[in-house]
């Protein structure tokens, strides 16, 4: 396998974002808005992403799928920061429209 040299763009990203599952509600967090920021640099990938509340459980093993997710497509020289960050405080308006049609809301 060749290493990627190349940053990925905010497309690409969130591409592979997507394949990161919310475990408690069945939805990747791109869809339900989790993240806020994408922010590709030579020296680092930047993640500024939420959790639907800062009681959820399992927030560090998402940020861990979230880099492993990122990994692929970061060359060796650029590693993903992602940070967790409360404000604004996330709420379901922040979903895909297909999001909420999936929840009913």
């Amino acid at each position: 396998m060749t290493e990627q040299t190349a940053l990925p763009d905010e497309a690409a990203v969130r591409a592979a974002l997507r394949q990161v599952i919310d475990p408690e509600v069945g939805v990747n967090i791109v869809d339900l808005g989790l993240i806020y920021e994408i922010d590709s640099r030579p020296e680092r990938c930047l993640v500024e992403m939420t959790m639907t509340s800062p009681a959820c459980p399992l927030g560090a093993m998402i940020v861990d799928e979230v880099k492993a997710a990122l990994a692929p497509l970061l060359p060796a020289s650029c590693p993903a920061d992602v940070r967790l960050v409360w404000d604004p405080p996330w709420d379901p308006s922040m979903m895909s429209e297909d999001s909420r049609q999936h929840f009913g809301w």
